[in-house]
């Protein structure tokens, strides 16, 4: 790694500052792809900027189904929450299997969406729950949030704050990990509402990132059962393929996710 100064500040607005007069300087929000990357010589920051302990970014609130929680709020406590398990239990259980018991403990929800990984968790879950992604100095729905691999929305120097959601009537997260890294390979969440209205969010398969299936909604829009996906099909000419899997295999694995989701929803 090369030499880098290492910075731990109190509020959102000094974090900022240090940022601004940094060369190069980045935000470390748990550091589970940064500090690998550095590691690698990949990337090689001037300025770490330390967000965990920022107290106003922190913390898990539920008020009826308004649920709120701080970006730098870590895997494990999203997991273990109860408030938030009452409410969305889904997002509870895509974050107790997240990595291993290290990755959970030291992972924020903030840094992994604000790396927007292509196999990562949240984004599915974002884009299905219709969060609205706030920063410090404006709230960016999820929509417009997540632009490209590893690209946000994010302008140099703006953090993630929070993430804000109502919660969902029904909801649930599926993905067939990969057996060493437990990324996803294929990961589906999966929400329905009082109204009617139906989302089925994909990562970990689509070569520009997290997507919606839009063929899965109608069909599950029309009939929630797992049955109901089963002519759908999925386009895999814009799908990942690498090493571990085939973008037909993948789109199959999509399938197969969408149906164990609405399954446990």
């Amino acid at each position: 790694m090369y030499e880098t100064n290492y910075h731990r500040p109190a509020s959102v607005q000094e974090a900022v500052k240090l940022i601004g007069g940094a060369a190069e300087g980045k935000y470390l929000a748990g550091g589970m792809t940064l500090i690998a990357t550095m590691k690698q010589r990949l990337a090689a920051p001037s300025d770490l900027v330390d967000l965990r302990h920022i107290a106003e970014m922190k913390g898990i609130t539920v008020n009826g189904r308004s649920v709120r929680i701080g970006a730098a709020t870590t895997h494990r406590e999203v997991a273990s929450s109860a408030e938030l398990g009452a409410v969305c239990p889904a997002i509870c259980a895509l974050a107790s299997h997240i990595g291993d018991p290290h990755v959970r403990n030291m992972g924020t929800i903030g840094g992994s969406i604000a790396n927007n990984d292509p196999a990562a968790d949240y984004p599915a879950a974002m884009l299905a729950l219709d969060a609205t992604i706030v920063t410090n100095s404006r709230e960016i729905a999820a929509a417009d949030f997540f632009t490209g691999l590893f690209e946000t929305a994010l302008d140099d120097g703006e953090i993630i704050t929070a993430i804000t959601f109502d919660a969902p009537a029904k909801a649930a997260y599926q993905k067939f990990p990969n057996p060493a890294s437990r990324y996803a390979m294929a990961g589906v969440f999966v929400v329905r509402r009082d109204n009617g209205d139906v989302r089925v969010a994909v990562t970990g398969a689509g070569s520009s990132g997290v997507f919606r299936h839009q063929g899965m909604e109608a069909a599950l829009a029309g009939n929630w059962s797992p049955d109901a996906v089963g002519n759908v099909s999925v386009d895999a000419s814009d799908l990942l393929a690498d090493l571990h899997a085939s973008a037909v295999y993948r789109a199959n694995l999509i399938k197969v996710m969408t149906k164990r989701a609405v399954a446990a929803a």
